[in-house]
């Protein structure tokens, strides 16, 4: 089995979350491969260009593979997953389910059509620590990825914060309640999910080495 960790959207194969994952990953002699889905280039930032990067992975992969990823990260995960056999797999942290829908009633109307006029809207960027450009192109094709396509029966465990203030719990909730194939656990954090850490990793061990209750092929 081949592990994969996709980052959220303005972060970085350095984050809390990915280093610690990659630290215990590495005490069970696995290797995680995280991906930097910056890719040099975080102004031109897409979920295709996302899928594409972590696609190219798998050309070169024998075995199958476990996706894990964190909000945006997340919602590729389950969108490569969808496509391609080979993802047998998923863990989702605080999946980007409908984030649109949630990122974009923040920005506000008037910020969206400036963002559009201008072609770039400025945003903070975890890792850089400081706010960069990202096009107007990253909004027009993520109008692409709903969850509503997601079909596969493939074994998927989310892990999300019920004070979650980015993506609320209910998207997670609504999306595994009509898909039989999907465990969710609820946590007591927020978005970041920070402060579960080690029960995110008791979780992932669970589900990765003893969580085999799913009857169907995938």
């Amino acid at each position: 089995m081949q592990y994969i960790y996709l980052h959220g959207f303005a972060s970085s194969p350095n984050s809390n979350k990915a280093r610690y994952i990659e630290q215990h990953f590495a005490e069970n002699k696995i290797n995680l491969r995280i991906p930097d889905l910056n890719n040099n280039d975080f102004s031109h930032l897409t979920i295709t260009r996302q899928v594409k990067q972590v696609t190219a992975y798998f050309d070169n992969v024998e075995l199958p593979v476990t996706l894990i990823g964190f909000s945006l990260g997340g919602l590729t995960a389950v969108h490569l997953g969808e496509k391609h056999p080979i993802v047998k797999r998923l863990i989702l942290l605080a999946p980007a389910f409908g984030f649109l829908s949630h990122w974009l009633a923040k920005l506000g109307e008037e910020k969206i059509q400036r963002w559009k006029q201008e072609k770039y809207l400025m945003v903070y960027h975890y890792r850089e620590k400081r706010e960069l450009p990202l096009s107007y192109e990253f909004l027009k094709d993520a109008t692409q990825y709903s969850e509503e396509i997601l079909k596969r029966p493939i074994p998927t465990l989310i892990l999300h914060g019920k004070n979650d203030e980015v993506i609320p719990i209910e998207a997670s909730r609504d999306f595994a309640r009509q898909r039989p194939w999907v465990k969710l656990v609820e946590l007591d954090s927020d978005h970041s999910l920070g402060d579960v850490l080690p029960q995110i990793w008791q979780e992932i061990q669970s589900f990765c080495w003893n969580y085999f209750e799913f009857k169907f092929e995938t």
